[in-house]
């Protein structure tokens, strides 16, 4: 027997001072919707800044922010036939893109994703689409499923969907954040060698641990030239530019001649900028990356199953510590944030 009300958090208007956590009626799914009670909810840096400031995109108020759940299937509406009570589904960011191209255009771009145009998960119950969720991996537990949709696929986008990386290619992984370390483990899984950068010697021991080759401190030296020592001058094949901004420059010159740099992070903000000199003599491959399309973490989930890749959680918070959760968000974790419901 279902409840008949539950709890989510609701933002008002932006700014992380609009959040409440909220009673709301349970609801019911309509035709074609399925209703998961939800386990987990991964956050992300995108969440920081769709309730700081909207990422641009304007949302319509009061909304429910979040977009990484896993849960399970527990009431499904007329017409769904995808799935069936009892089974256990993650959700897909960008809500309604399956394969092939999103829906969008050169004057509107794609921005349907949940948690900002569609609504978000963090509530106890949720009822979306069926066509919104794919079947959750077998071996691991709802927080950990639940950081797929947007980290892990972010990452299997970048090296697996677009890049077609390989055994013997190199990696240079800026960071340790949840793509971060997916990206380490991808690269890890598939042969390739990982070079890891960040300003913690503590954060680059556990980047040893899951299988980075190469560490760098760029706080202690100059991170691109220490990519030609390691490479001996050559570069690398795929570069995860977390920072953008003018950092992409630095990017540029790290990467191999014909090699693929993906811009992922906005943390030096939205506009980005490099040596158009390098990028033509280098023939340079750079590729925007939005997360990806439902077919892609179909086969993100069946490589996990396969690899035994483990998302890396830095800590579990429940629904009613989410402003503390946020704030660990902001503060640069190891790896995941996840909220569980029980």
């Amino acid at each position: 027997m279902l409840p008949t009300t539950m709890r989510h958090w609701r933002l008002a208007a932006p700014g992380r001072d609009n959040l409440t956590l909220a009673s709301a009626p349970v609801p019911r799914p309509a035709p074609g919707e399925v209703l998961i009670s939800v386990g987990a909810v991964a956050l992300n840096y995108r969440d920081l800044l769709a309730i700081d400031a909207g990422m641009g995109i304007p949302p319509v108020f009061p909304l429910t922010p979040g977009s990484d759940l896993c849960g399970v299937v527990v009431a499904v509406g007329e017409g769904a036939r995808r799935l069936q009570p009892g089974q256990r589904v993650i959700s897909t960011f960008e809500a309604g893109w399956f394969d092939g191209l999103p829906a969008g255009t050169a004057r509107h771009p794609p921005a349907h994703t949940l948690g900002g145009a569609a609504p978000g998960v963090l509530a106890e119950y949720v009822a979306l689409p069926e066509d919104w969720f794919v079947t959750a991996p077998e071996r691991l537990d709802d927080a950990q499923a639940s950081t797929l949709p947007v980290a892990g696929l972010t990452a299997w986008s970048a090296l697996v969907e677009h890049g077609q990386l390989h055994a013997g290619q190199t990696v240079l992984i800026q960071g340790t954040g949840g793509v971060s370390l997916f990206a380490l483990q991808l690269a890890v899984a598939h042969g390739a060698t990982a070079i890891v950068t960040s300003s913690s010697d503590a954060k680059l021991d556990r980047a040893r641990a899951l299988g980075a080759a190469h560490l760098i401190n760029y706080a202690r030296e100059d991170w691109v030239e220490a990519v030609y020592r390691i490479t001996g001058e050559r570069g690398v094949d795929h570069v995860l530019e977390m920072v953008g901004g003018a950092h992409l420059d630095r990017a540029l010159h790290a990467v191999a001649v014909q090699g693929r740099i993906s811009l992922i992070g906005v943390f030096d903000g939205f506009t980005f900028s490099g040596s158009s000199g390098l990028m033509l003599r280098k023939q340079v491959t750079l590729q925007g990356i939005s997360v990806g399309h439902r077919r892609a973490l179909e086969a993100l989930v069946r490589a996990v199953d396969r690899t035994g890749i483990a998302p890396v959680i830095d800590r579990r918070y429940p629904l009613a510590a989410l402003p503390e959760a946020l704030a660990h968000l902001a503060a640069g974790p190891f790896g995941k944030i996840v909220i569980e419901m029980a």
